[in-house]
């Protein structure tokens, strides 16, 4: 009676059992413990590069010699045969999504609770627009901006307000240049005792924001000339064959306005520069306030 666990059980199994284990590709990295069959030298990976168009390997031995292989087949690692590959490349990291205002898109992340300090623009389209470009950069400081609608009573709504340096504010003016009422108005704004250094205002050069949108995003070579004494916005709807009888009118011309902006790039960069500086004031501690 035979004992089939006494030897192979036939030739095949005989060749099978002395043929040497299959060499499989390894990616080599640095510090690997490699050994060169052929010469029997035994070393580290210290190096890889390119000589004559040909993938060339490194190893260092115990005592700091180098001596150089031809990367592939011949190595054996850990008493196993091995052919040396080229190292695991790290996945490339996914591209960082920018937000509309150019800012790196916070991913995940959870709208922050409201914060005391605020952001003060003229009126509704104001609002509207930096909120359309700035809205993620205000929800991820948890800032919010709010239509003052107009600033003939700008020093009152500071003093109402309450300004402190844990409950600052920030004010994009309308045509905010020397000489104009615009400009007085915040002269006198920060006259209230708790506005130096807990209160902000900036201004652009325009008369109104919709001018802060660059007229080539709509297709025009400039925004028309509106006469003195005509009311801007009329004016420019008209200058363009919009229509402009009413509110509505008006309303429709600013939302087509509106959906032509995608991002900072698209704005006059007299408005980007303001916006930032007031987002930086209300979350920032330690920024110096002024009038300007």
């Amino acid at each position: 009676m035979s004992d089939s666990s006494w030897g192979p059980a036939s030739l095949d199994e005989l060749n099978q059992r002395r043929r040497p284990p299959e060499a499989k590709p390894l990616p080599v990295a640095r510090g690997m413990v490699l050994e060169e069959v052929s010469s029997g030298w035994v070393g580290a990976v210290v190096r890889l590069e390119t000589i004559g168009g040909m993938r060339v390997l490194s190893l260092e031995d115990r005592h700091g010699k180098i001596r150089a292989f031809p990367l592939g087949p011949g190595f054996l690692f850990e008493g196993q045969p091995v052919i040396a590959a080229e190292p695991r490349r790290a996945p490339a990291a996914p591209a960082r999504r920018r937000t509309r205002s150019g800012s790196v898109e916070v991913e995940g992340f959870r709208a922050r609770t409201a914060q005391a300090s605020r952001i003060w623009v003229e009126g509704k389209h104001d609002a509207e627009l930096v909120a359309k470009v700035w809205g993620h950069d205000l929800a991820v400081e948890g800032i919010v901006v709010e239509p003052l609608h107009g600033v003939d009573d700008l020093a009152a709504a500071v003093k109402q307000f309450q300004p402190s340096p844990t409950r600052r504010l920030g004010i994009l003016v309308d045509h905010l240049v020397e000489g104009s009422k615009e400009s007085r108005l915040a002269a006198q704004a920060m006259q209230v005792p708790a506005a130096p250094g807990n209160v902000l205002i900036l201004g652009h050069p325009y008369i109104d924001i919709w001018q802060s949108v660059k007229p080539s995003v709509l297709g025009i070579p400039a925004w028309p000339h509106v006469p003195r004494g005509q009311d801007w916005k009329t004016g420019i709807c008209r200058g363009l064959g919009w229509p402009h009888a009413t509110a509505e009118d008006l309303g429709k011309a600013w939302s087509h306005i509106l959906s032509r902006v995608n991002t900072y790039a698209d704005l006059e960069p007299q408005l980007l520069g303001q916006v930032e500086e007031l987002i930086d004031f209300v979350t920032v501690p330690g920024n110096a306030a002024t009038a300007r």
